[in-house]
């Protein structure tokens, strides 16, 4: 598929899976970090969750998605949002960093408290009170500027080893992508592995993302508490990204998808976001009904929902 049919794609967007709090915990984050605000709150009607608040929002410019559908899924650090206070940008980084980490305290759990670090004068690793895990980082300004908030995924278990292979296989299904960092364990590091992946970065359409692996003791893993939601213009873009990025066929559901390393991804028409937030309630639930019963979306059925064809 060449880039000028795939057209422009949008930066992919982080979706949370609350139980209930989706909204509150929106309202949340944005009273929490600048630059941030909730851009759209729509209802689903229903779905076998029952009804459903679908919320968009900007966390420090980046978008978000939530939403409360039931106490499927809980949060855990596999999947966590590095958020660079960089000197060079904010007069009082340093100052911002406690001042968000209070915060972010209240009811949470400190996973790597707020200190100095080797790689950072000031950095922390919190889990919130809905369970969503921030990193927290003074950045040093000499470095190549990355945006304030960078998705990281952590590569545990029986993933452990392979958040190289993960980069790469990323950057070869996104067409939009380049290689950042890269720095490996050393030595006398047990139980971590010297050449593994102590951190890395990556962009996939004009997202940055970071990995790494930890062979320390960790109950869990990825799952679709926190998927990956990749915004498509087009059928072809659509089918090109479900072939390449699905791994797990019991796992596909209403344009979700599992990888092989078990990141959940959604494969989703940009024109349903479109028909979610400016159709009328009639139209809404016409196409909540039409798409889950999909795996892969479909657009032209999406559509004649829509119209009521």
């Amino acid at each position: 598929m060449s880039d000028a049919k795939r057209g422009l794609m949008q930066p992919i967007t982080p979706h949370l899976w609350f139980d209930k709090e989706a909204k509150e915990a929106a309202e949340f984050y944005c009273s929490i970090f600048p630059d941030s605000k909730i851009t759209s709150t729509t209802a689903l009607h229903d779905t076998p969750s029952g009804d459903c608040d679908l919320v968009s929002f900007l966390v420090c410019g980046h978008p978000f998605m939530a939403i409360s559908a039931g106490p499927l899924f809980n949060f855990n650090p596999s999947i966590s949002f590095i958020v660079n206070f960089d000197p060079s940008r904010e007069m009082n980084a340093r100052e911002k960093i406690d001042e968000v980490w209070s915060k972010l305290s209240e009811g949470g759990i400190s996973l790597m408290a707020l200190d100095k670090y080797p790689f950072s004068e000031r950095y922390g690793w919190i889990q919130d009170k809905y369970g969503v895990s921030w990193q927290l980082i003074l950045t040093n300004p000499d470095g190549e500027p990355r945006p304030t908030i960078v998705p990281s995924l952590m590569f545990v278990g029986n993933n452990c080893g392979k958040a190289e292979e993960a980069r790469e296989f990323y950057l070869s299904v996104f067409r939009n992508a380049k290689p950042g960092t890269l720095f490996r364990y050393g030595p006398d590091l047990e139980p971590d592995k010297e050449g593994t992946v102590m951190f890395t970065d990556f962009m996939l359409e004009n997202t940055w993302f970071a990995a790494m692996d930890s062979a320390q003791e960790h109950k869990f893993q990825f799952n679709e508490a926190i998927s990956l939601l990749v915004e498509c213009q087009t059928q072809e873009e659509i089918d090109y990204y479900w072939e390449k990025l699905s791994a797990l066929s019991k796992a596909e559901q209403c344009g979700w998808l599992k990888d092989k390393y078990g990141v959940s991804w959604q494969i989703s028409p940009a024109a349903l976001d479109e028909m979610m937030t400016k159709g009328t309630p009639e139209q809404r639930d016409r196409v909540t009904k039409a798409f889950l019963k999909m795996k892969k979306f479909n657009i032209a059925e999406l559509q004649r929902a829509f119209l009521g064809n």
